[in-house]
């Protein structure tokens, strides 16, 4: 008898879709049901689009400082629907949701697997806080519900920049080759020593604080 084979599972954030189509009309949905000018004011809507945006291949300047809130306006040529994020400073950025969903660059994978090799330390870091009860967000000083708090680097260096600075150390993206992704977000460094060298100067720059989810949503993409 035949194996069966699996069919590879898609991502936006943490939410799974059996199909890359799936995935896509979850995107539609959300465009079709807005009227044009308005604003996504569902909040599981506005957080796939957070989670979408994050995926952009230039996410990092697409964000800029922190993105407010979505509308939905005419693509260029006026033909379809597409979101645009309205940032903190009111500037407006249109982005295409399709580039998003592309396959990921090799430099988003590396910078994937950067965040899955430090998971540890931020899990630490969260512990130590729940164990101290300190659960308080750094910015209000808000109590912090557990099933709501964001380890964030709101206080020093974004992920992103510490992120480059190792990357450049270790001579380029081309130079950080992965395992093959077993689940989502699993590939690691082949390099064990490099990624002891990663741990060390992430453990060394991060100044890591809590934010609620919605605090932390609202900031720069770290």
């Amino acid at each position: 008898m035949a194996e069966e084979l699996k069919v590879p599972e898609v991502w936006i954030g943490s939410r799974r879709y059996a199909t890359k189509k799936d995935r896509q009309e979850a995107v539609q949905a959300i465009l079709s049901r807005y009227s044009l000018g308005q604003v996504v004011d569902q909040e599981d809507d506005d957080l796939l689009l957070r989670d979408l945006l994050d995926m952009h291949p230039d996410a990092a300047n697409k964000v800029g400082p922190g993105v407010d809130r979505f509308r939905i306006i005419p693509t260029p040529r006026g033909h379809h629907r597409g979101p645009e994020a309205v940032l903190v400073d009111g500037t407006k950025v249109a982005f295409s949701y399709q580039k998003c969903l592309d396959a990921p660059t090799h430099r988003q994978r590396v910078l994937d697997a950067m965040r899955t090799e430090i998971q540890p330390q931020v899990n630490t870091y969260y512990e130590s806080r729940k164990a101290s009860h300190a659960l308080v967000s750094d910015e209000s000083s808000e109590p912090l519900d557990p099933a709501d708090v964001h380890v964030s680097y709101f206080r020093g260096p974004r992920f992103h920049d510490i992120a480059l600075e190792f990357v450049q150390i270790a001579g380029g993206f081309d130079a950080v080759d992965l395992t093959a992704e077993t689940a989502r977000g699993l590939a690691l460094f082949t390099n064990r020593a490099l990624a002891e060298g990663w741990h060390a100067h992430h453990q060394e720059r991060a100044v890591l604080g809590l934010l609620s989810a919605n605090e932390n949503l609202r900031r720069p993409r770290v």
